[in-house]
């Protein structure tokens, strides 16, 4: 095995293995600190020893091992060494573990712990794309427009405040899982969103590490709440823009828009069930939620053989109904969207330029401004935005994809 393979290896381990190697250390220690620590750790023991000694044949499980040994000697360097060290022995007692919740999965503790309601909303994401995505510090600061030296900091009092309030490392009672779980759905959906379209200029433009986990972990919520129609409408989403995965980007690496992809590239299986699943809630009767509409419509963009065959009477009355639930400005800008392909450019440009004192940070908000003056012919302005469009762009791939389109209008 060549070093590139060993290294290749590593970093497949490190997306495949993170969130299992600290859930696993911190159901054993009762501590994220000590479980994030032993993880980093076990990980930089692979990069020295793997290239000599070679890729194991379970690496997550060499992982966790050496992780937990980690685990013990930092247990044993520090104060009270014999309480902790008797902690130790109890973990690894010979009785077998009580169940810790309904459904018996470690990284599933791990998520509702770092999306427990003592946390602030940000802490909670930050802290679910650090000990559960696997994403640096650096990264997570990217995604939220901080310092990096703030969010290691947020990140650490969300450890510290856990350890100190003593939050139970468990999923919720039966009974207290509907409370609880809209505010994991939404950290699943920022953490699905972090590898729809990666942050960072040096990211990878899709994470299919983490938008699978993001998935997958919505998929054993879904086993829990089968009733739950905000679940099933989170994955009707995530697996109805997941099916486009590979269509999204260009060999070139660049971002594709949803107009040029190649439709017989998606994953039809996806599709089929992400339909299904927006059928069932639509055939349930009850009125539907947030996630259940953003499906919907991606159900209706997933169903067109092409741009033209989209009906965009029902995407903008589907954003008719999710600006009721949620009347934000990124809403009312896709609304917008909708309104520039059935009244024209003209009218959708009118709605869209009243949302500049709410969206002139956001990148999206320049480039739907750019593409409806290019619609308009007014080149000028169009350039314009696009510029302040690829400027606010966080992704190689995004701002590739815009210097493309104001490229082509500048040659044109």
């Amino acid at each position: 095995m060549t070093g590139a393979d060993v290294r290749a290896a590593i970093t497949r381990a490190h997306h495949e293995e993170w969130a299992r190697v600290v859930a696993s250390v911190t159901k054993r220690f009762g501590d994220l600190d000590v479980a994030e620590e032993a993880a980093a750790e076990a990980f930089a023991a692979a990069v020295e020893r793997w290239p000599s000694d070679g890729v194991p044949p379970n690496p997550g499980a060499w992982l966790t091992t050496t992780a937990t040994r980690r685990a013990i000697d930092r247990l044993r360097r520090e104060s009270k060494r014999d309480d902790k060290q008797k902690e130790a022995r109890l973990v690894f007692g010979d009785d077998p573990p009580v169940p810790l919740g309904p459904i018996d999965d470690d990284r599933l503790r791990l998520i509702f712990t770092c999306c427990h309601p003592a946390l602030a909303m940000q802490t909670r994401v930050a802290l679910t794309l650090r000990m559960v995505g696997g994403l640096t510090v650096p990264e997570i600061a990217r995604a939220f427009l901080v310092q990096e030296t703030t969010m290691g900091q947020r990140i650490s009092r969300a450890k510290a405040k856990i350890k100190a309030a003593r939050i139970p490392y468990r999923v919720p009672s039966a009974a207290d899982l509907p409370a609880r779980v809209s505010g994991v759905l939404a950290v699943l959906y920022l953490v699905y969103n972090e590898g729809y379209l990666a942050t960072g200029p040096d990211a990878d433009p899709v994470r299919h590490d983490l938008t699978a986990e993001a998935i997958r972990l919505t998929r054993l919520i879904r086993a829990l709440l089968p009733d739950d129609g905000e679940v099933a409408g989170l994955l009707a989403l995530m697996l109805l823009t997941e099916a486009r995965r590979t269509a999204r980007v260009s060999s070139a690496g660049e971002l594709v828009s949803l107009d040029e992809q190649d439709r017989g590239t998606w994953d039809a299986a996806m599709v089929a069930e992400g339909h299904r699943l927006v059928r069932e809630r639509l055939a349930s009767g009850v009125a539907p939620g947030r996630y259940q509409l953003l499906a919907a419509i991606s159900a209706v963009h997933t169903s067109a053989r092409d741009l033209g065959d989209t009906d965009w009477s029902q995407i903008l009355a589907l954003y008719d109904q999710l600006a009721v639930l949620d009347p934000s400005p990124v809403v009312a800008l896709n609304r917008a969207v909708a309104v520039g392909e059935l009244d024209g450019p003209a009218v959708a440009l009118a709605t869209v330029d009243r949302l500049g004192g709410d969206l002139a940070g956001y990148h999206a908000f320049h480039a739907t401004r750019a593409e409806l003056l290019r619609r308009l012919g007014r080149d000028r302005e169009a350039r314009a935005a696009y510029d302040e469009a690829i400027a606010l762009a966080g992704n190689t791939a995004e701002s590739a994809a815009l210097t493309r389109r104001r490229d082509r209008l500048a040659s044109g």
